[in-house]
């Protein structure tokens, strides 16, 4: 019934408030979907929009690294967002060699990414999850991997290790990093 007049609502009236809440659906649905797009749609043009380069790294003074040893480093990665917490850090393995000649490998298995691990008294790198083995200079020893741990670019700058780092390498696009070892 008509609240004013008393009389029941005409049907003119009743499409109208019909009309109004189906318009109001559509318009609630337009911006939900919206709102769902834009981090999608960041998600793939970030990266082509925005770009970013490895940046150098500093690793610390050369007496940090003794002669004829590996050592895991930690650092934040220089690619790292705002809210990436303790996902913005990167790890890399440092061998001295002698003098000012490093190897620095990525902690990354060639073959699906997972972590190695060093072995000082076999001297080899591990993989934990299919069994990738590396040897001492990064070259593939067994398993799966497909080739040598990846070996970031680095260069000794006023008796400090600096490290070219940014973003986790892959066989598709490694970056700075290269593919090291004898069986690469």
């Amino acid at each position: 019934m008509n609240s004013q007049s008393g009389e029941p609502p005409t049907m003119e009236t009743a499409t109208t408030r019909r009309g109004f809440m189906e318009w109001f659906s559509w318009a609630l649905l337009g911006l939900g979907s919206v709102a769902m797009a834009i981090p999608i749609l960041g998600f793939f043009l970030g990266p082509i929009l925005k770009p970013r380069a490895d940046e150098w790294v500093d690793f610390g003074p050369l007496t940090d690294f003794p002669q004829n040893s590996t050592r895991l480093v930690d650092v934040l990665n220089p690619l790292r967002g705002a809210n990436d917490g303790m996902t913005g850090k990167v790890a890399a393995y440092v061998r001295r060699i002698e003098g000012e000649t490093f190897q620095i490998f990525s902690t990354h298995c060639t073959h699906l990414g997972c972590p190695v691990s060093w072995f000082k008294e076999s001297g080899l790198y591990m993989c934990p999850c299919h069994g990738g083995v590396y040897y001492e200079d990064g070259g593939h020893a067994s398993g799966p991997p497909p080739r040598g741990l990846y070996e970031f670019e680095h260069r000794v700058e006023k008796d400090r290790l600096m490290v070219k780092l940014g973003h986790l390498p892959t066989l598709q696009d490694p970056g700075s990093a290269h593919v090291s070892g004898k069986n690469s």
